[in-house]
């Protein structure tokens, strides 16, 4: 390891303590000390499956943590379902990943380890078995009796939002309004995105615009070809040329007009005041992977304390679609 490798994993192992909050890095040792090894092992063997996962495992717990906080609220099934919510619907997968992990983890610990934590520990090994750093996760999160659909429609960042309402978004969870918002945005470097997400972007499904100046034309030709039908269903990947790795191209990709989504390419290209916040972090990004990967450590881990319920708060789902 570099020097300046080594003072990066430093000054990031150092943010545990900035954002430990309630939570504890050793809250499963004794009541569950095999947890994390029985996570790992189920991303581990749906990954092999199919590579995607990762990131939609890690999607998950961001959605999570947006709404209600860090209580795997996102999980629950019924009417109010957050599943049904317009940024989830025919998105939002993983979940029978998700109750393969509780049920393994109920087998060796019934009744201990909660749906919250199983999110945050599955995203930690889906960003890590894509190439990305160890995440620090801190633990110790119980889980919410209530979902909340309308929370889900109104509080997650979407592909629509300008940059200003995205920096807001993230500002009201209690987040950076600058580096949380390029770090976890960096999260696109793994994973895909439907046509219906960025199809208002190309000019075949709007006869009276052009194409959005902001995106790369040959991107915009290859996307026409892919979404022409008006099947939204199609899915492109977020970070073309390194779908599946968990690196800094993503931020390479702006530089040339090539983000997938218009709130992606907003981060450099926007017009948007908000953009003057954002654009020097994806271009320093672009440059410096360490960098990206240390502001993503320390971001994840601050997006993972967002108003966790510890004590005797919640309860401890025995299944993580209902409440017990």
């Amino acid at each position: 390891m570099s020097c300046l490798a080594a003072l990066l994993a430093a000054l990031c192992l150092g943010a545990a303590v900035v954002a430990r909050g309630q939570l504890t890095d050793d809250f499963y040792d004794y009541s569950c000390p095999h947890a994390e090894d029985i996570v790992k092992a189920r991303v581990t063997s749906a990954m092999k499956a199919e590579a995607r996962m990762g990131a939609s495992l890690l999607r998950l717990h961001f959605h999570d943590c947006f709404v209600n906080g860090c209580d795997g609220s996102l999980l629950l099934d019924g009417s109010n379902s957050e599943k049904l919510a317009g940024p989830n619907l025919n998105s939002a997968r993983g979940f029978e990943v998700v109750d393969a992990i509780k049920a393994d983890l109920e087998t060796a610990c019934p009744g201990v380890v909660s749906c919250a934590d199983v999110l945050a520990l599955a995203a930690k090994y889906g960003v890590l078995l894509s190439g990305g750093p160890d995440l620090d996760v801190l633990l110790g999160r119980r889980d919410g009796l209530v979902a909340n659909q309308s929370g889900a429609n109104s509080n997650l960042p979407s592909p629509f939002d300008s940059i200003s309402t995205i920096i807001k978004k993230f500002k009201d969870v209690g987040l950076n309004e600058t580096t949380d918002v390029v770090a976890l945005s960096g999260g696109h470097t793994i994973g895909r995105s439907r046509c219906a997400l960025f199809s208002r972007r190309l000019s075949n499904f709007s006869p009276t615009s052009s194409v959005d100046p902001t995106l790369n034309a040959s991107l915009a030709t290859s996307l026409q070809a892919l979404c022409q039908g008006g099947d939204g269903n199609q899915t492109a990947a977020l970070d073309a040329g390194s779908a599946d790795a968990f690196d800094n191209h993503y931020f390479q990709n702006l530089l040339t007009n090539r983000g997938l989504l218009s709130s992606d390419q907003g981060l450099l290209s926007s017009a948007d005041a908000g953009a003057n916040a954002t654009r020097p972090l994806v271009q320093l990004y672009s440059a410096n992977s360490e960098r990206f990967l240390c502001d993503f450590r320390r971001s994840m881990l601050r997006m993972g304390n967002i108003r966790p319920l510890t004590g005797s708060a919640g309860q401890i789902r025995k299944n993580c679609r209902a409440v017990n």
